[in-house]
């Protein structure tokens, strides 16, 4: 069934986007893959032929397109590799912040060259010892003059090695009560003094994204670059990770569909005791359970995508939909791999990836657990 937001002018997107994937990326993503990274002059290509933040305002270079454009991008990126999540988090995730919270100066310095390709940005919430609980984190901004003295360690960022900007959480106030208040967030960028990368992290899967340490060390960022106001930091997460939610939903059941008609190709055509392997019994069931599982997932899904567009209220909803096809990724990725038999642990065989990429689907974004607590407080249980 078509979603009822998905128009003529995103059908015509699609089309010309897969035919870009067809020559820019499905040759060369296993490259990448060994390689540890997407080139920047990928993304570049991208920005050329107008597939980064697309929805952003004329005056910055981009066509004020609906939020259906980027779930045609994220969709055809997650078919060539969940490894292409950093450019998801750089269209619908780190930008976004930069153009709510920005000062007109700031939107005008940074927009543009984020659309180019020219920038690639990050985000900086984890910490060695906070992750859900953002309230906890301990990098530290202190106010001295025209300049904030910041003091941290993140870790687990996407984007980490190549971001030009990078919007970190930090504190501007230790003192606040309750912490959470005390939450601001800074852009910092790539060549600012006592800012240093860490080393790039060695990943089970999502080889070809870039994830890295970074530290601030006395890094000194200037005061023009506080976004939004101090001290409402928190409350900007908290508008903004629903979205960021819908985005890993949207993945996790692109990533489903594809797993599924790797599985029903490799079982048409492998043999086993004379026949094809798909004439078995358990090999029907299976997929039809999936295939259903997957058809319930995206039905929700464009539900609430609508919703979101329509600017409802969709946070349990959103909560829903990040706990649930991300569990239903990870158990297509287990049955999938199984029906590939031995096949399935090679390399050479797309199902592998897919399975070593798709569990860290239910944990970043804010675990499953999270958010199964959103949903119960929504509901009024808490």
């Amino acid at each position: 069934m078509k979603a009822p937001y998905i128009k003529e002018e995103h059908d015509i997107l699609r089309k010309s986007l897969r035919k870009f994937l067809d020559q820019e990326a499905y040759p060369y993503f296993s490259k990448w893959e060994k390689e540890g990274g997407i080139p920047r002059s990928f993304w570049q290509k991208l920005g050329r032929n107008g597939y980064l933040c697309p929805w952003l305002e004329e005056e910055y270079g981009g066509f004020e397109a609906d939020f259906g454009y980027s779930v045609v991008i994220n969709e055809e990126l997650e078919k060539v590799g969940t490894g292409l999540i950093g450019i998801g988090l750089h269209n619908d995730i780190v930008v976004p912040y930069l153009h709510t919270y920005g000062t007109t100066e700031q939107k005008k310095k940074w927009l543009p060259k984020c659309i180019t390709g020219e920038k690639i940005t990050a985000i900086a919430m984890t910490e060695p010892g906070a992750g859900s609980d953002l309230a906890s984190i301990r990098t530290t901004a202190v106010k001295d003059g025209d300049h904030y003295v910041l003091n941290g360690e993140k870790t687990f960022i996407t984007n980490g090695i190549q971001a030009d900007l990078i919007v970190v959480v930090c504190k501007t106030n230790s003192k606040a009560t309750p912490a959470h208040k005390g939450i601001s967030l800074l852009v910092v960028e790539k060549d600012t003094p006592g800012f240093t990368r860490g080393k790039k992290l060695d990943k089970i899967g999502l080889h070809s994204q870039d994830t890295s340490e970074l530290i601030f060390e006395d890094a000194k960022v200037p005061a023009e670059n506080l976004l939004g106001e101090e001290g409402q930091g928190f409350y900007y997460l908290m508008n903004q990770l629903q979205q960021e939610r819908l985005i890993v939903g949207i993945g996790a059941i692109a990533a489903s569909e594809r797993m599924i008609d790797l599985t029903v190709q490799y079982v048409k055509e492998r043999k086993a005791f004379g026949q094809s392997i798909s004439s078995f019994q358990n090999t029907q069931f299976t997929l039809a359970e999936l295939q259903t599982e997957v058809e319930i997932g995206r039905t929700f899904l464009d539900r609430t995508i609508e919703a979101h567009m329509n600017g409802e209220d969709v946070v349990k909803e959103v909560s829903m939909v990040k706990w649930w096809t991300t569990d239903l990724v990870k158990k297509v990725a287990m049955n999938c791999l199984h029906l590939h038999g031995g096949y399935g642990y090679m390399e050479e065989y797309e199902i592998a990836r897919r399975f070593r990429d798709a569990p860290v689907t239910a944990i970043y974004a804010g675990s499953n657990e999270i958010m199964k607590s959103i949903i119960a407080k929504k509901m009024g249980v808490v």
